[in-house]
């Protein structure tokens, strides 16, 4: 698949995955510098992976998913990025954003390897969603073909009900 920033074309690293498929573990860090794996999470999930919570299409998808994570209640939502565990807390707190559980991928880049979002050029990660249900299996994906369009929230949802 081809991803584009503003029309200039990327190379993303990894293999993309499909519904279907086992989700890939990964190790990402929480915003008190601790390990997050795959086995940690429990339940159905969804995963945004966005270029950094510091831009508006990333705030405005994050602050949606936000909404909808109180009103979904059995299901858990991580945004991951690159941005450094302290920016991501920051956010988060003049955000107003709880429902969310935000985590970096800065220290190992194994969750943009091995969901193949992560962006050579620019060591960022490309913007996508990861429905997982209770057994660890892919029910919904999106990798925005574009990096600064907005994921569909209401396929997304869906996917999870």
């Amino acid at each position: 698949m081809q991803v584009t920033f503003q029309g200039n074309p990327l190379t993303l690293a990894g293999t993309q995955i499909k519904v279907g498929d086992t989700a890939p573990d990964f190790i990402v860090t929480d915003n008190d510098l601790n390990p997050i794996k795959l086995s940690d999470t429990k339940g159905k999930r969804v995963f945004l992976t966005v270029p950094s919570l510091d831009t508006p299409v990333c705030d405005t998808e994050v602050r949606r998913f936000n909404q909808e994570a109180a009103k979904l209640g059995d299901v858990t939502i991580y945004t991951i990025s690159m941005d450094l565990p302290f920016a991501q807390a920051r956010w988060c707190g003049s955000s107003g954003i709880d429902k969310v559980v935000t985590a970096s991928d800065y220290k190992d880049r194994e969750f943009g390897k091995n969901y193949g979002v992560y962006i050579n050029e620019l060591g960022l990660l490309s913007r996508a969603v990861f429905v997982v249900d209770e057994n660890n299996k892919i029910t919904y994906v999106e990798y925005l073909s574009e990096i600064t369009n907005e994921p569909d929230y209401d396929k997304a949802l869906n996917a999870l009900k």
